[in-house]
């Protein structure tokens, strides 16, 4: 191992990396549906006691896909989403009392996390005047046009699925598997990588890297997939 692989290392395992989550945590998935959910970290998180979760993630998966599981097993106390359709589970608790969901437009949410990687305390929107939509939510007028005040998302951890990583945590998606993880990847205090593949320092093309390692604090091997280490 040379002098920069040492200093960039982030590989670890999960079992390393749990401390971070805990009961009552804000915790951001990426994911459309499941792909693009990181499969290794969601089992151990489903494994632990972990619940109360405050989640933001673009919808509630399937009841055994994705997120889906925690739903399902009731780990998620609210959610920030797009929609909850494909996991009757969601609708379920939601109309039991037992899960608050916060419906944002799709586009909404995103550019929302990604003000909240780059630092913005919120966006301006049009989507939702003079609707329910405005139900406690702050109005400003910019040149004679209203707009709603949508408040920016961060969460503690960010925990994201890609395809390829180095050492220091570039990475590269696999088409629509990359959905919102690029800026989920931004807007967490600790950002968690699985990975499908890890590969050495500079074999990357820079062109293809979609997220650089900057934003990026550890990366897991994904379970079942052939990885090797950067250094072999």
């Amino acid at each position: 191992m040379n002098l920069v692989e040492n200093t960039y290392q982030k590989i670890t395992s999960i079992e390393q990396v749990l401390h971070y989550f805990h009961n009552e945590m804000t915790l951001m998935v990426g994911g459309f549906g499941g792909v693009g959910s990181p499969p290794t970290i969601l089992q151990k998180l489903l494994e632990s006691e972990i619940k109360d979760i405050h989640l933001i993630c673009n919808d509630t998966g399937f009841p055994d896909i994705g997120i889906g599981r925690m739903v399902k097993n009731e780990r998620i106390k609210s959610i920030v989403t797009s929609h909850i359709g494909s996991n009757p589970f969601a609708g379920k608790l939601m109309t039991e009392g037992k899960l608050k969901v916060e419906f944002s437009p799709q586009g909404t949410l995103a550019e929302r996390i990604r003000a909240g990687g780059m630092g913005l305390g919120g966006i301006l929107v049009d989507v939702g005047l003079d609707s329910m939509a405005e139900d406690g939510k702050e109005k400003v007028v910019v040149k004679s046009q209203p707009y709603l005040v949508e408040e920016a998302l961060k969460a503690e951890v960010s925990i994201i699925y890609a395809k390829k990583a180095d050492p220091f945590g570039n990475l590269v998606f696999d088409k629509s598997a990359r959905n919102m993880n690029p800026h989920m990847a931004m807007a967490g205090e600790i950002t968690i990588v699985e990975a499908e593949e890890i590969v050495p320092l500079g074999s990357l093309n820079p062109e293809e890297i979609v997220t650089p390692g900057v934003f990026v604090n550890y990366i897991i091997p994904s379970e079942g997939v052939n990885w090797k280490w950067a250094w072999e």
